[in-house]
């Protein structure tokens, strides 16, 4: 396992794009120590704030108090990366493989523009997690993205594929013009899910104030959902045989537009009937 230990947090957020497994498997340790960073507006080099140890190969390790640090993991196509502690802004973007795993908290753009692979965040998210890029439309079009803990606003913004799911609350306008794709809230719901979206799933658990173009279609027991709930408690995430096996008020919309997305509501009355 090749492994990254930052020396001291930068004085101003810097910009780590290309430090990623795949990139760095056959790279020996000169090599990966003079790649380019960006600390603020100055070009720098990855010896002048890493400490480069261990062998190249399929796993990078990357240590220290990285909240300042941006961009770990952007772009990654396979391997596994590990972040021991806090990461900064636009962790995991644009990923299209492998398994990016955040022992503690995420910034802002996590995920953001995702094609494919595994997110897991151990902590909380910052907003726009599983989002669209800045000037596009579509968000995460692929992969899985799992947030044991909370997780801000404008969760999955445009997301056209792929899952999301979070262990805590999910603040507002999640699914915000969502094309489909799923969004599981475990923990809680904030205010306007599901905004523009077009089609898609969002799931809550507990009671949500939606938004009044959304129009009550059923209650039912959706299969598909059954899946995908054993599926994340495979992987840790709290989820309650209640849930798994419950039935959910289907709330179709956004009436503004298709009407083909839906909000699912775990109704917990009628959940083990």
């Amino acid at each position: 396992m090749l492994t990254l230990a930052l020396r001291e947090q930068p004085t101003v957020p810097l910009e780590t794009e290309g430090l990623t497994p795949d990139h760095l498997a056959t790279c020996r340790h000169d090599e990966v120590e003079s790649l380019t960073v960006w600390h603020g507006n100055r070009r720098a080099q990855v010896g002048d704030f890493f400490a480069v140890s261990g062998d190249s190969g399929e796993e990078l390790r990357v240590e220290g108090d990285l909240r300042r640090v941006k961009f770990l993991g952007a772009g990654m196509t396979a391997g596994r990366l590990t972040i021991a502690g806090d990461a900064g802004m636009h962790t995991g973007a644009g990923m299209r493989g492998g398994e990016l795993v955040v022992e503690g908290a995420v910034g802002d753009f996590a995920g953001v523009g995702m094609r494919g692979g595994r997110l897991i965040v151990e902590g909380s998210a910052g907003h726009h997690i599983g989002g669209a890029r800045q000037g596009e439309r579509a968000g995460m079009r692929g992969g899985e993205i799992f947030v044991h803990g909370d997780a801000g606003d404008q969760v999955g913004a445009g997301l056209r594929r792929g899952l999301i799911a979070v262990a805590g609350r999910v603040g507002d306008v999640a699914g915000l013009r969502m094309l489909a794709g799923t969004i599981v809230a475990l923990g809680g719901l904030g205010a306007r899910p599901g905004a523009g979206m077009r089609r898609g799933s969002i799931v809550a658990m507990s009671p949500v104030t939606l938004l009044p173009t959304f129009a009550l279609a059923s209650t039912y027991r959706p299969p598909f959902l059954r899946l995908y709930l054993r599926h994340l408690r495979a992987l840790g995430l709290p989820v309650t045989d209640e849930q798994i096996d419950g039935s959910y008020a289907r709330w179709s919309g956004d009436g503004v537009d298709l009407r083909r997305g839906e909000i699912l509501i775990l109704d917990s009355e009628r959940a083990l009937a």
